[in-house]
């Protein structure tokens, strides 16, 4: 962030110093380490156990999973091709990955990573969300020709229950499990979708404007609200009226929204290489206090919100050749996969 004081009354200038004093203690984050994995693959959503002391990243075929203590790899959860996130459920022990290649989802054992059993879905199940007050998992799959829409999954026996109609591609979603609802972006239409838990149905449809093709999604069920980002916006919505109350612009490309409560922060990663860092102020109101640099392509993210510390993902890339045809796509470095970290300053 970049402040300037230039004239001001002794009084008025101690003021501006001892916000920025608060803005620097609530939203500076410096990066601790950089975490090589290694290999070739796409890579997706990343998943946070704080209590366990574990981060799972999803890449490729596999999902690495990382000791938060230490920073070290600790294991691999195999056979989830084309996979895009993992919801945690730590009152089962289990973990459930949504593999986009084979339209299924696997149960999978927390303690020893080894798989229980695959669940069919819609088509290419992406994110992954968990209601906990009714043990269900949300699968939301992206696949036109399967058409748009939920899977829910009994977590504790393992079943399809039910599948829940769309209308649009999804992307990230968010719960509310003590007024029964399961939130969802709808991205091509540039909406917000809700879900009666009890009914498993769609009830609402809110707008995200200024927002627009909303990917990430977090929640404050304190305050009753939803931040929501895509294309150049993040977005607070009061989801007891489904009306957007505060916006803000935010880096280019994001793909991933965080919020912190303890230090009422809001993290947008993007794919321009920054994280958007977002001070929620007030029901109504949003501040940016400052960008944190990352990496090309680092959309990413997930955020430990016990030791406050942002996890993304990256694989570095070739110098781009001035003779490629406009719109091309950079080429990926073998084996340069890695996951940086980045904590509070104390």
């Amino acid at each position: 962030m970049r402040s300037r004081l230039m004239w001001l009354g002794a009084g008025t200038a101690a003021c501006v110093l001892m916000a920025l004093v608060t803005t620097a203690a609530q939203g500076q984050y410096t990066k601790v380490t950089d975490i090589q994995i290694g290999g070739a693959g796409a890579f997706d959503y990343l998943a946070i156990d704080s209590a366990a002391k574990r981060l799972y990243v999803t890449h490729g075929t596999e999902i690495v999973v990382i000791d938060t203590a230490t920073n070290k790899v600790v294991g691999r959860i195999a056979d989830t091709p084309r996979v895009h996130g993992i919801a945690i459920v730590p009152e089962l022990g289990k973990g459930f990955s949504t593999n986009g290649g084979e339209n299924k989802v696997s149960v999978v054992d927390l303690k020893t990573l080894q798989t229980l059993s695959k669940i069919d879905t819609g088509t290419n199940p992406d994110a992954v969300t968990y209601d906990p007050a009714r043990k269900e998992i949300y699968t939301f799959n992206g696949g036109k020709a399967g058409g748009y829409n939920a899977t829910v999954i009994d977590a504790t026996r393992g079943a399809v229950v039910a599948t829940v109609e769309l209308g649009d591609k999804p992307e990230s979603g968010a719960a509310d499990s003590a007024i029964g609802r399961v939130f969802v972006n709808l991205e091509t239409k540039s909406l917000v979708g809700v879900i009666d838990t009890a009914t498993h149905q769609k009830i609402a449809e809110w707008p995200v404007a200024p927002a627009e093709e909303p990917t990430g999604m977090a929640i404050d069920t304190t305050a009753k609200r939803i931040f929501v980002g895509g294309g150049p916006a993040l977005v607070a919505i009061d989801y007891t009226t489904g009306k957007v109350v505060a916006n803000v612009k935010i880096c280019e490309g994001t793909d991933a929204t965080w919020y912190d409560s303890g230090s009422k922060m809001v993290f947008n990663s993007c794919g321009d290489g920054n994280i958007t860092m977002t001070r929620f102020d007030a029901p109504n109101k949003l501040t940016v206090v400052g960008t944190l640099a990352t990496t090309r392509g680092a959309r990413t993210m997930a955020l430990d919100p016990v030791a406050h510390r942002i996890y993304t993902a990256a694989q570095n890339y070739a110098p781009a050749d001035p003779n490629a045809a406009a719109g091309a796509r950079p080429t990926p470095i073998p084996d340069s996969f890695h996951v940086l970290v980045f904590e509070m300053k104390k």
